[in-house]
């Protein structure tokens, strides 16, 4: 099973001069989010967001850089080789700086889990030894890995008594808001003592080992139960996945031009010539009785 998973980082995990070949594996399931996609309900075709400037349209991929904006209207671009020949120890290995107690680290620190393999066989003797090691201690290795570009703090520890290690990435301590600014507006006196207790004794009678198999998604299996329902009634739309070649892309002004003309506000702009050809004469506008009325903006 292990070998089957996909390898999301390969590299090493290294404590003082031990190294050992690791590889990373996601631990959320991806499957298990259930994903919309928004759909034009009149043509019934994929809402594509796509990569435009204005004036050009569609940019190609390998026109994109990654700009950083120095001042307002001023960038540096940035090229990927520059970014690649940043020399960021962390873009291949783990180094545990430090190790703290298993409970230490507040909650609000965990972002995202990886489960943690070794990669091959002469990496499992070390992998084993060094999980057995923080179970023991109860401790939690620190240390900072670069992933999608990014340097994270992250928190090696171990899951159950031999079984593997988990990486979770944590959040920075400047990536949060200030506690003490959020709460600085709830009381600071002390609530009744009767009051405590009657909560303490709710807690304690309330108290067991956390299991997270005794708790289901409710809303996930519900929208499942609506999906199976509506598929038994054959509400199904076919939907065009593709736009069709050759289809123009509106940059932003001209697509707002070509709206407020059909609402009434106005004449669209005539598209210009191309070469070689006449531009097409327009036609007087036919005369409406109506007023036309742009469309309530629904809610997303």
């Amino acid at each position: 099973m292990a070998e089957s998973a996909r390898t999301f980082w390969k590299g090493h995990l290294r404590l003082a001069l031990v190294s050992i070949p690791v590889r990373l594996v996601a631990a959320e399931k991806a499957e298990s989010e259930i994903r919309f996609h928004q759909v034009d309900r009149n043509s019934k075709q994929r809402i594509r967001y796509l990569k435009v400037a204005p004036g050009k349209g569609e940019v190609k991929k390998e026109d994109i850089v990654l700009g950083y904006e120095v001042e307002p209207g001023n960038y540096v671009f940035m090229e990927d080789e520059e970014l690649d020949s940043l020399k960021l120890s962390s873009r291949h290995t783990i180094e545990l700086s430090q190790f703290v107690d298993a409970d230490e680290i507040e909650p609000l620190y965990f972002n995202r889990p990886y489960y943690v393999l070794p990669d091959g066989e002469v990496a499992e003797e070390g992998y084993r030894v060094l999980r057995d090691a923080l179970w023991s201690k109860h401790k939690v290795g620190i240390g900072q890995l670069t992933l999608r570009g990014r340097e994270n703090l992250v928190a090696l520890f171990p899951v159950g008594e031999g079984q593997g290690l988990v990486l979770d990435t944590l959040r920075y301590e400047s990536e949060l808001k200030n506690a003490d600014e959020i709460f600085s507006s709830i009381g600071r006196e002390k609530p009744r003592e009767d009051m405590v207790q009657m909560a303490e004794d709710l807690i304690e009678r309330r108290s067991e080992p956390f299991d997270a198999a005794k708790f289901r998604n409710h809303y996930a299996e519900a929208l499942r139960d609506l999906v199976k329902a509506k598929l038994g009634r054959g509400e199904t739309v076919p939907v065009e996945e593709q736009a069709e070649p050759g289809a123009k892309v509106l940059d932003f002004m001209e697509a707002l031009k070509r709206s407020v003309a059909a609402s009434g506000g106005g004449e669209a702009p005539p598209e210009p010539p191309k070469k070689g050809r006449a531009p097409a004469k327009k036609a007087a506008p036919a005369k409406s009785s109506k007023s036309s009325k742009a469309p309530a903006r629904r809610r997303a």
